[in-house]
């Protein structure tokens, strides 16, 4: 398990640049004199990329060295955000956060099979719940202090905090990783075959909505926050959001274990993402405490809304496993970047920040439909198949 934790820190380094980014864009913009809908597309190249990473490269990654697969990634991860402290320009930061995105998602795929690889079969939960764990305590620690930084001594310095992250990362694979070999993540056509079966494209097309609604509200909690009750300091929202993320990702697998009905489970995750996000210019307007529960509501539903897909698409497709849940985390991240993509272009056609949480509020509602319709045609289903029988 020791050397899992190298992984765990280059996951904490993942997660708090790509959740970070969102808190800093008002600095940014100042910089550069850009606006908030221009500045938010640094989250969408990041997001993109980090999407689309191990499925393109998934060819050239079959066989090779688990440690150099992770080196090379960590390498990319580290230059990209050395570049992006030091871009003159949003051009240039555009281009060093999507090269950023291209590492992060592959060490990300890679650093999850090579942690599972490397313990027994009984400590394989445990093992993956480290690398999630180095993620979501990214986001909790890891954004705060970011952002405290940045206060301090410019935007750019949290991106350097980042790069020492992921060099430490980076060191602890190349000295202390053992030279294993595990399976590429599955390729874009692979993922794309399983779009083929119905109930499959449907479960993703879920997975998308709730991404959609979830991480591109979160992009634009900046602007958000300082509409909605004239918020300057965002940490401590940021914190609310990251603390419920940490502990539904550490607990919602102990809940599906315990009411072995992950789908059922998903209905109240989004029926609480619903409403939670849209409360937040209500909740907002009545102060903090009550504006820090919408944000641990919205963070926890978030975090915890892929674990009852996962079960499910495994149930549904257990020949294909690995496809199916790569699919699914694609669709996750694409999710957040077509989010943030429409944030930009609603500010940029005048619609005012504060009217966000309602636009993301009603795409979660849209996904808890959904969800309920598939659930309704698996019964029917059921029902007309014991009719038969």
């Amino acid at each position: 398990m020791k050397k899992i934790i190298f992984l765990s820190i280059g996951m904490f380094a993942l997660g708090l640049d790509a959740y970070v980014i969102a808190g800093i864009l008002p600095a940014i913009g100042l910089t550069y004199g850009t606006s908030e809908a221009q500045n938010a597309q640094t989250v969408t190249a990041f997001t993109l990329c980090y999407a689309v990473a191990a499925p393109l490269f998934s060819a050239l990654l079959a066989g090779k060295s688990v440690r150099k697969i992770l080196s090379v990634a960590l390498v990319i991860f580290s230059a990209a955000n050395i570049g992006s402290a030091l871009s003159p320009d949003l051009h240039t930061l555009l281009f060093f956060r999507a090269i950023a995105g291209t590492g992060a998602g592959l060490f990300s795929p890679v650093a999850a099979a090579a942690a599972a690889a490397l313990v027994s079969p009984e400590r394989k939960g445990r093992a993956l719940s480290m690398i999630l764990g180095g993620m979501s305590t990214g986001t909790v620690i890891g954004v705060p202090l970011g952002l405290i930084l940045s206060s301090h001594f410019g935007w750019q310095s949290t991106l350097w905090l980042v790069t020492v992250i992921g060099v430490v990362g980076l060191i602890g694979v190349v000295a202390g990783f053992p030279d294993i070999t595990v399976s590429a993540p599955p390729s874009l056509s692979a993922r794309f075959r399983m779009l083929g079966n119905r109930q499959v494209a449907a479960t993703v097309g879920v997975t998308f909505l709730t991404a959609l609604a979830s991480l591109g509200l979160y992009t634009f909690i900046a602007p958000v926050l300082k509409e909605v009750s004239d918020v300057n300091a965002i940490t401590p929202y940021l914190w609310a959001w990251g603390i419920g993320g940490m502990i539904a990702s550490f607990s919602v697998g102990h809940v599906i274990d315990w009411c072995k009905k992950p789908a059922i489970l998903l209905v109240f995750i989004l029926l609480i993402m619903t409403l939670s996000l849209l409360s937040i210019p209500i909740t907002s307007q009545y102060g903090p405490a009550f504006a820090f529960l919408s944000f641990i509501l919205w963070g926890a539903t978030g975090w915890s809304s892929l674990a009852p897909q996962q079960h499910s698409l495994l149930r549904m497709q257990p020949e294909h496993g690995a496809a199916v849940v790569a699919l699914n985390s694609s669709s996750n991240y694409l999710g957040g970047a077509v989010g943030t993509i429409c944030g930009g272009l609603l500010i940029s056609y005048g619609i005012h920040a504060s009217s966000l949480p309602y636009f993301a509020g009603t795409v979660a509602a849209l996904a808890l439909v959904s969800h309920l319709g598939i659930l309704a045609s698996r019964r029917t289903a059921a029902r007309d198949n014991s009719f038969n029988n």
